[in-house]
């Protein structure tokens, strides 16, 4: 079933295919580790599908989760009814934005000590526990605590009353390399921790490092939780990934022809002149342009069916 996204005087418009994001999301769960659970990425409106339209695919697929990137992503999922655990995977540093999480019964990630003792004051101060999960940066150098202050910084939050930690979860830098040293190492940084944690029976619950790359690419890389973006969408973050899983695109691009023109040989078409007619050609003029998304980059490198 497709969801189409275009009124009667829509020039340009895309189709959103809800099955097929089903399709890819069963598929992929399918393919997962044992006792592996599968986090539906949909930030960015579900990467310009729908962030509501893609979670209620999704989770007739097998997603048990979702991760976002605001705050107002995470609502808005919770307004459409969306039940699932949520992780906000920016970062939040006001307390009114734990506040929030708390009303939405939304998951926080703690890439500090600081968060920490703002999120339990918050919590505190609400008389009901917050969930939480703990971001390790170990080496993609943006969000998350440095992986060496991992076994601190949980054994801290494990001893704030108000915060329940649900979580320890790591971002790959380049997971969609072949045979990538880098990813080696940030898989080892993360094993390290969690092996602490069972050295003194600690349990973060959900770990994940997996992305889309990883989670097709690798199954020790899944743990008991995946992080997947991309490949929900029907797209393979490299190429040597592409035959993993028969994935099916879920979005289509649509314009209208608004004319049709015969040229001779040797017209120059457009911006530039990037395109010069080598014989006699009709021409289709499609309503279609930069306000709509599509770059100038693309002139002469982009096909339509």
């Amino acid at each position: 079933m497709s969801l189409l996204m275009h009124g009667p005087q829509q020039r340009a418009w895309v189709e959103i295919n809800r099955d097929a994001i089903t399709h890819n999301t069963s598929c992929i769960k399918a393919s997962l580790a044992e006792h592996c659970e599968l986090m539906a990425v949909v930030k960015a409106d579900g990467y310009g599908h729908g962030a509501v339209t893609v979670a209620e695919a999704a989770i007739k697929g097998g997603a048990s989760s979702f991760g976002v990137a605001t705050l107002a992503e995470a609502i808005e999922l919770r307004q459409a009814g969306i039940k699932q655990p949520v992780l906000v995977l920016g970062n939040l540093q006001a307390p009114e934005e734990f506040r929030c999480c708390l009303h939405w019964q939304l998951m926080p990630t703690i890439s500090s000590l600081r968060q920490a003792q703002l999120a339990n004051q918050e919590a505190a101060n609400a008389g009901q526990p917050l969930a939480v999960q703990l971001k390790l940066d170990t080496g993609m150098a943006r969000l998350g605590a440095p992986w060496e202050e991992g076994p601190q910084l949980l054994a801290a939050i494990n001893a704030m009353a108000d915060l329940q930690l649900h979580g320890l979860y790591s971002h790959l830098a380049d997971a969609d390399q072949l045979a990538s040293s880098h990813t080696r190492l940030q898989q080892q940084r993360f094993e390290e921790v969690m092996q602490h944690l069972t050295g003194i029976n600690q349990r973060p619950g959900f770990c994940h490092l997996a992305n889309s790359a990883a989670t097709l690419g690798n199954r020790e890389l899944h743990y008991n939780l995946v992080r997947v973006g991309l490949a929900i969408y029907g797209h393979a973050p490299a190429a040597h990934l592409s035959q993993k899983i028969a994935l099916k695109p879920a979005m289509t691009v649509r314009a209208r022809v608004t004319l049709l023109r015969e040229v001779p040989a040797g017209v120059g078409v457009s911006y530039g002149h990037r395109f010069v007619t080598q014989r006699p050609s009709r021409l289709a003029v499609l309503g279609i342009g930069y306000a709509d998304g599509v770059a100038r980059l693309l002139s002469g490198r982009m096909e339509v069916m």
